[in-house]
């Protein structure tokens, strides 16, 4: 019985992941406009970020858009095909759970990010017009 269970819920995530993924990329707003010095600025920042995140996860997609919407160049870290990012995310994380983002502070401090609010909190705090 588990294993058809197994089954049926593997099924269900190959019939709506396209679906999401599509969803995701019509409703993905644009990004918000900066100056050139202004965007240089904040692509400097991004770059001490990352998240740790998988292509069809809701939560990965709610935070996905908000970075577009704020037009940042954050990295993105796939945990579910990358077995090198999920082991990153465990020992820096203290949790295989996604999305994550990785804040490597000026001062050298390291600050792992979960839950998908309080990371779309952040990122409009630092960077939100």
């Amino acid at each position: 019985m588990r294993v058809l269970i197994r089954y049926f819920f593997r099924g269900v995530r190959l019939v709506l992941a396209p679906v999401m993924i599509i969803s995701e990329k019509l409703t993905t707003p644009s990004a918000i406009e900066r100056s050139p010095a202004e965007q240089a600025r904040v692509d400097e920042a991004c770059q001490r970020l990352a998240l740790y995140q998988f292509k069809t996860c809701p939560f990965c997609i709610k935070v996905r858009k908000e970075i577009a919407r704020l037009g940042l160049n954050i990295e993105l870290r796939d945990t579910q095909h990358n077995p090198a990012h999920k082991q990153a995310l465990v020992a820096g994380g203290g949790q295989p759970k996604v999305p994550c983002l990785y804040i490597h502070h000026e001062d050298g401090r390291e600050e792992w990010m979960y839950e998908s609010d309080d990371i779309n909190r952040w990122l409009h705090q630092q960077f939100g017009a």
